[in-house]
């Protein structure tokens, strides 16, 4: 059985050399990358199960590979950092973050951390994995959004927006809480996303984009999937 590979972003290689002996004992092939650049280019090629990333890093500190990571993937992402404030383990969280593990630390305890946060993604993953309304199909395992069997291209945006609201079917989303979770925190109040994204997918999944029946406004408070 192929080994889960989880990738180590960090600039400190000596990290990598003591950490991938606990992981190969637990039964994962840890890769590595020195900075976010190299990272970014192993999660695209690699597909790794796990991200486990410092924060403070020359050129791209982890926040910034964060963001772009979640603008493209779900991937699970751990940051593991000297920064022990409270208000950056919320900021991490915020930015869709599953763990926030302070250095120095027990190298045991990261790797069980590592196990549960792979148990909980399989779990999410296996969870309403398959929405349909009529004639349109949401694959929120293999992120494929179908009309009668025939795929539709959206953007990482477009299919994390339609995603939040498929994972609420028939539930009416507030405006912010979709900001938050498509866009993240820092964009609160920028109403104007959600409009111009929400208008852009009824152009391609609604029969008449005009009078939607899947992307459903519910005027001063947000929006429904049906």
């Amino acid at each position: 059985m192929k080994r889960a590979e989880i990738l180590l972003i960090d600039d400190d290689p000596k990290l990598y050399e003591l950490l991938s002996v606990y992981m190969d004992l637990a039964g994962y092939r840890l890769l590595y990358a020195i900075d976010g650049n190299e990272g970014l280019k192993m999660v695209d090629e690699l597909h790794p199960a796990l991200v486990l990333m410092d924060i403070m890093m020359p050129d791209m500190d982890g926040w910034t590979v964060t963001k772009l990571l979640r603008e493209k993937y779900s991937i699970p992402i751990i940051i593991v950092s000297a920064k022990a404030a409270e208000k950056d383990i919320l900021y991490g969280f915020r930015l869709g973050v599953d763990d926030y593990v302070v250095k120095p630390f027990s190298f045991a305890e990261l790797v069980a951390r590592v196990g549960a946060v792979l148990n909980r993604s399989k779990r999410a993953e296996n969870h309403s994995a398959f929405v349909e309304s009529g004639e349109l199909a949401i694959d929120l395992r293999r992120k494929h959004v179908m009309i009668e069997g025939q795929k539709i291209e959206l953007t990482p945006t477009e299919y994390r927006l339609l995603a939040s609201l498929a994972r609420y079917a028939n539930k009416t989303i507030p405006t912010d809480m979709l900001l938050s979770e498509v866009w993240g925190p820092e964009y609160a109040g920028e109403i104007k996303h959600v409009k111009q994204f929400i208008w852009s997918l009824r152009k391609k999944i609604e029969d008449n984009p005009n009078a939607p029946k899947h992307l459903i406004t519910r005027r001063g408070f947000g929006y429904r999937f049906e």
